[in-house]
């Protein structure tokens, strides 16, 4: 990996890949290059243009152009949110087959181009994409990522500190598994500083229930369809979540995010990508961190990786 600058190719500049890159601009210092590509070349010279006219209220300078693959060989991280849009009523898996063909179309030309960076995926359904990236780039494991459930994290970290009325940020809690319909909290594991919350709720049955900690979950889960029912597409929240991973990367952070990432034995699991706890530094995943689950907890990831491992074993690779 170039480690003389900081260079991030965008691939995508749809409403989610534009977030992601208007976030990074905003934040500051994170890279100081920017390449946006695009099928719509016009389109991605429009964008780099009106990010280059905001770069004096920017924190930092960075250098934003459109490009071509030609572009990622000297990359850092190439951010993958190209694909079809999920529309309302549509489940991420529905996206499957669609999404799977724009990839053919994107990873060739980017592995051609002598790129020996880091992908990070985000587009939907992210577990199976990365996955699917994996096999067309054949990278290693540790370089191929996806945002998995680092948004459904957020979201969950930010309801249970409206609930308890604490800083989200103290609370430490994981939403693990499939970024969709069957990712589930360890509530054996969520913890408000260094106290359980499940302590919390027998020692105080009058304030909380374990019942809405569960409905917490459900808004979590379905979150991604209210907002699509309400404005059409969910952007804003991933766009800052890729930023975060993209800052963990090339800052060398070492810091643990929910990204989607290969397992290779932990919770008894093996080839599958899916959302769990990882240290994330400066050469991808350097480690993925094993939760104590209870057996319940388990059988709810196995659950998971089995319906994920199945989508994945009907597509033509």
């Amino acid at each position: 990996m170039n480690t003389d600058k900081r260079k991030v190719v965008l691939i995508g500049t749809g409403m989610v890949g534009m977030s992601f890159a208007y976030s990074l601009v905003n934040q500051g210092a994170i890279c100081n290059e920017l390449v946006l590509i695009d099928v719509n070349k016009e389109r991605a010279n429009g964008e780099a243009m009106d990010l280059n006219h905001g770069l004096a209220f920017a924190k930092s300078n960075m250098k934003i152009y459109a490009g071509e693959y030609s572009d990622c060989k000297d990359a850092d991280i190439i951010v993958i949110a190209a694909g079809v849009a999920q529309k309302e009523g549509e489940t991420r898996i529905d996206l499957l087959q669609r999404n799977t063909e724009v990839f053919r179309s994107i990873i060739k030309p980017v592995v051609k181009s002598g790129f020996d960076g880091i992908f990070l995926v985000a587009t939907n359904p992210v577990d199976i994409m990365t996955r699917v990236t994996y096999e067309l780039s054949r990278f290693g494991a540790s370089r191929v990522i996806g945002t998995g459930t680092s948004l459904d994290t957020a979201r969950l970290r930010y309801l249970l500190g409206d609930y308890f009325t604490v800083d989200p940020k103290n609370i430490h809690a994981y939403v693990i598994g499939e970024h969709g319909d069957s990712e589930f909290v360890p509530v054996s594991q969520v913890m408000l500083a260094t106290k359980r919350v499940t302590e919390i709720i027998e020692g105080n049955p009058n304030s909380y229930k374990v019942e809405d900690i569960e409905e917490i979950e459900e808004q979590v889960r379905t979150s991604a369809y209210k907002i699509i029912q309400a404005k059409r597409a969910t952007y804003y929240g991933i766009g800052m979540a890729i930023t975060r991973i993209v800052k963990a990367i090339l800052g060398d952070e070492n810091s643990v995010l929910t990204v989607s990432a290969k397992l290779s034995g932990e919770y008894g699991g093996k080839g599958t990508f899916i959302g769990v706890p990882a240290i994330i530094g400066r050469n991808g995943v350097k480690e993925i961190l094993e939760l104590s689950l209870t057996d319940d907890e388990m059988q709810k990831f196995r659950n998971s990786c089995d319906l994920l491992n199945g989508y994945f074993d009907d597509l033509n690779i």
